[in-house]
Parts: structure tokens; C-alpha cells; sequence
């Protein structure tokens, strides 16, 4: 049903993985991702895959893709230039970078983040201490939790007539992840709009060992936007990793494994995330 880009060798995402800045031009949209790939070899799985992936898609759908570990880059005059922002596996801790972000949205540009890029959790080393971000622009609030280990899920397609899910089935499988699930209640804010959740049918989901990471019902958003903004924010991007065995911390999964996320993501680029 989807094109699938095709998988690029391990050496590939090595030499990404250690390039600070990774540059794919082209004419149309103009994409800036941030990460940090320092914490959780999942996380740095996914951002070494991700950066290969878009560098791949930039080139066949013709959109222009920098990454950067640089988050000073985060700055009124670094943004002008780009149509979209992505983050890949963390958010901004400095509070000039924070408002060079948030003026940029308030003013019509961009923004897709992954998985990690919502986290917040109180005490933590990611504290909720930036309110605009995580209640307002994401809705999302505090962590409350998330499955283990990582696994497909079933996704429901909850808006099957927008434009990013044309030729989509009612359900489809998603690659491995670890689903998070949130403080607020996302259904009762008016201004987002839940464009993925996990089916009834994905449950359980998870395989423990700890019976509290093992979903047997519930509600649970994976992929949504905030109408005030153009915005998209994705769950997905955190890797199954082989921790227990020699040689450790091998890549079980790939995020780029469906094609329909994939889809969607092209889509949402292309269209810079837009209304």
C-alpha cells in the first residue's frame, strides 16, 4: 500500500549516529531536527536510524533535512530559515532556547517531536518546570507511565477523512515501541485532536516483567495535534534493545518498520505539519 524507503547498512547509521550536523538539500520544505542521543540506548537507537531515514526521504520527496546535536541553534535568527522543526529525542532545557521555540510556533512556523520529546516528570532530570510546553502546546502534561518491554501495537485511525491518513486502513500495526500514557486527560481538551490510539485489540500490551508495564484496557493516544498550532506529535521512536546479552545494547527493532507511520510522517512534512 505505502512505498517503503529501503534500510540502509549499520555503517550508515554509525557515521550519522557521530556527524553532529547531517545535511540533505532540496527545494521544498526546509527541516531543522534537534537531539541530544545521550540517555537510553533505545533513544540512541532511534535518533541514529531516524537521522538515516529522513536524510533518505529529503532526498527522494525532495525537502531539504538538518540534524543537529547543537541546541543553541534554538534561536530566532536559526529558525527563520526553517519551515519545520523537529525534535528528536528531548526538548530544550534553556530558557532562551525555550522562548526562541515557543515564539517561533506563536508565529506559524512548524514543529514535529518524537516519543521523548513530551517527557516530564517531577523529580526527574526532566522536570515539569516549562508549563507552555507540556500543557499548553502539547496538552499532554506530566509522564504517567509506559508499557515494557517495547512491542507493536494495533493503531486505531481515529480521523480517517484528514488528509494524512487517505488510503489508510481502520487499523494497522505499528513498529515496536514503549507507549507512554499521560497525566491529563488529552479527550477533554478542546483544542487537541487525537489522530492515533491504540486499538482494544493491541491489549495486553507489553510483556513485563513488571505487571504495572502490562496495558490490559484503557485509553491511550499515541499521535495527535494541537489546532492553535502546526504541530504533530508522534509517541513512537524508542527502539527494543537487546540489554542482557553480549554483545549488549543491539538494535531489536527498527521505528521505520511500518509503513504506514512512515506514511504518515512523509505526509506530515510535506505539509510542514500544517492546517
Amino acid at each position: 500500500m505505502f512505498q517503503k524507503l529501503s534500510t540502509l547498512p549499520t555503517a550508515a547509521f554509525i557515521m550519522i549516529a557521530i556527524i553532529c550536523s547531517s545535511v540533505a538539500q532540496g527545494k521544498g520544505v526546509k527541516v531543522l531536527a534537534f537531539y541530544s542521543a545521550k540517555n537510553d540506548q533505545a533513544h540512541i537507537s532511534f535518533v541514529t536510524e531516524a537521522n538515516a531515514w529522513l536524510l533518505e526521504a529529503a532526498r527522494k520527496y525532495g525537502f531539504s533535512y538538518r540534524s543537529t546535536n547543537n541546541w543553541s541553534m534554538l534561536n530566532r535568527d536559526s529558525l527563520r530559515n526553517y519551515n519545520l522543526i523537529m525534535f528528536l529525542d528531548a526538548r530544550p532545557e534553556d530558557a532562551a532556547q525555550r522562548a526562541a521555540f515557543q515564539q517561533y510556533m506563536e508565529q506559524g512556523g512548524a514543529w514535529i517531536g518524537f516519543h521523548f520529546a513530551a517527557f516530564a516528570l517531577s523529580p526527574s532530570a526532566y522536570p515539569e518546570n516549562w508549563p507552555w510546553y507540556h500543557k499548553q502546546f502539547l496538552g499532554s502534561g506530566e509522564y504517567a507511565g509506559n508499557t515494557w518491554r517495547p512491542v507493536p501495537a494495533t493503531l486505531r485511525v481515529e480521523q480517517p477523512k484528514h488528509r494524512y491518513f487517505k488510503g489508510f486502513p481502520a487499523t494497522f500495526k505499528s513498529s515496536a515501541n514503549e507507549w507512554y500514557k499521560w497525566k491529563n486527560d488529552l479527550r477533554k481538551n478542546n483544542d487537541i485532536e487525537v489522530l492515533l490510539s491504540v486499538d482494544q485489540s493491541s491489549f495486553p500490551l507489553g510483556t513485563g516483567p513488571k505487571q504495572h508495564e502490562i496495558w490490559h484496557e484503557g485509553d491511550y493516544p499515541v499521535v495527535w495535534r494541537n489546532k492553535k498550532y502546526r504541530m504533530l506529535y508522534i509517541n513512537m521512536g524508542h527502539n527494543d534493545i537487546d540489554y542482557e546479552h553480549a554483545p549488549h545494547n543491539k538494535s531489536l527493532s527498527s521505528t521505520f518498520s511500518s509503513a504506514e507511520q512512515n506514511a504518515l510522517l512523509i505526509r506530515a512534512i510535506q505539509r510542514r505539519a500544517g492546517k
